[in-house]
């Protein structure tokens, strides 16, 4: 069976989405920290470099109009206006006047202009609600505006900045989301495969490639399945062996008792000590027992239920009523399912009776819920402490003092945690409310071909 894939689960974990917003806040940090220093280290020199342009250009347009003879200055103004963008105007005192815009970065573009052409160098924004930047000078006795395009001297505006830092900043967060799925992948094919083996499922081993911590990491645990396989086929071989061993002189001592001529006190007593025994062996062999989920098929539940029911309606010492619903199917060994209902009908029998002298009373309930099956068993007996709820999926624990006396093992329900744990399912006890304990089972439903 091959690995899980993650799919997208490593996009919705919290390590992908730590990572990513990380890198996200350091990249639109690292970008507003660059972009206030550009602009305060570029203001000095962008100021000196564009009043030296309005400098030149004023002086320039001013030499020609002084030198040039009047009746060429009417051509000489059209071509200022159409070629280099400069226009000339009369400067009136009944002129409406906008004043620039008042940043760092204009003061000081006026402070150098005022430098090279005069204190009285005046400006605007807007004269007479023509737009543009407005430098006032002066031939003889008369003044003159000089007009240049605003986006001469404004260059690029907080808009286009903007702009600009929106499509950086986009493509530098589709970068950290790249950088985020590069590093939280491995972890989470990790993690799923991690996964799998608890399960007890088969894992194609991980790929020992990328830098040198992840193949050291994937090749540790590759190493690591390989050992739990092994383990898995030595305990299986051991447990054969054990399960022959102990079983082939209980058989002989069974047989020896019956021959013996003993009274039958006696030989009740022990053949029910062997019996005990041989249950007892039975109950670590399941337990232990490896699951091949290779062998996993489509299973009809309802009708498995219904076989079972009709097996423990046999028996003399338990009522039961069930309620299950048709078409109930999942996916799982039907040995170890019928193993769990065996194992609950006998653990209700030992410990689900208020009076030992009637029969135990249960209820069985299966029904599809959503994407799962959930499966209902409960009985009518004295439950069990809400603080030793938890310690009876332990092995070997047995709530004698809650549930009554009885012989065994104490594997029943941790045999059946196991065997739903290895069918990927849940299991959860809790008290009834009117008394007894409940078991809820949810298990998957099979999955596609």
């Amino acid at each position: 069976m091959r690995t899980p894939s993650p799919r997208l689960s490593w996009v919705s974990s919290g390590l992908f989405w730590r990572t990513f917003f990380l890198l996200a806040t350091l990249i639109a940090i690292s970008m507003a920290a660059w972009v206030a220093s550009f602009r305060v280290i570029e203001q000095t020199p962008r100021a000196n470099q564009i009043a030296a342009q309005v400098i030149s250009v004023v002086t320039i347009t001013r030499a020609a109009l002084t030198h040039s003879a009047p009746d060429l200055r009417r051509e000489l103004l059209f071509d200022l206006a159409s070629n280099e963008g400069v226009r000339i105007y009369p400067l009136e005192d009944t002129d409406e006047v906008e004043p620039p815009i008042n940043n760092s970065m204009m003061q000081a573009i006026q402070e150098h202009i005022r430098a090279g052409l005069g204190a009285e160098t005046r400006f605007a924004r807007n004269v007479n609600d023509v737009a543009g930047f407005w430098v006032s000078f002066a031939i003889s006795d008369d003044e003159y505006w000089l007009m240049l395009d605003r986006d001469r001297i404004e260059g690029t505006s907080g808009i286009q900045w903007a702009s600009w830092g929106a499509v950086t900043l986009l493509l530098s967060l589709l970068g950290a989301l790249f950088i985020s799925g590069l590093i939280n992948q491995p972890l989470a094919r990790l993690a799923t495969a991690a996964k799998a083996v608890a399960n007890g499922r088969h894992i194609t081993p991980l790929p020992e490639k990328g830098p040198a911590e992840i193949r050291e990491t994937n090749r540790s645990f590759n190493h690591m399945v390989e050992d739990l396989e092994r383990v898995e086929s030595d305990r299986a071989l051991v447990l054969a062996g054990i399960s022959h061993d102990l079983r082939t002189p209980l058989a002989r001592m069974q047989l020896e008792v019956e021959l013996a001529g003993l009274p039958d006190d006696a030989r009740k007593g022990m053949q029910s000590d062997l019996e005990q025994m041989d249950a007892i062996i039975g109950q670590f062999l399941d337990y232990a027992k490896p699951t091949d989920n290779k062998t996993f098929e489509h299973i009809d539940l309802s009708g498995l239920l219904r076989q079972g029911l009709h097996e423990i309606e046999r028996l003399s010492d338990v009522k039961i009523t069930a309620s299950i619903a048709d078409d109930i199917t999942i996916a799982g060994n039907p040995i170890e399912i019928k193993r769990v209902l065996n194992n609950l009908v006998e653990n209700a029998r030992r410990y689900g009776k208020k009076d030992p002298a009637l029969p135990v009373q249960l209820e069985l309930r299966c029904q599809a819920d959503g994407d799962k099956v959930m499966l209902e068993f409960g009985d009518h007996g004295n439950g069990v402490p809400d603080e030793e709820i938890t310690r009876l999926l332990r092995p070997f624990t047995r709530m004698d003092q809650a549930r009554g006396q009885a012989n065994g093992a104490g594997l029943g329900l941790a045999i059946v945690d196991r065997i739903i744990k290895r069918h990927g399912g849940r299991l959860l006890l809790s008290n009834r409310d009117s008394g007894g304990l409940i078991i809820r089972i949810a298990l998957p439903p099979p999955k596609s071909k």
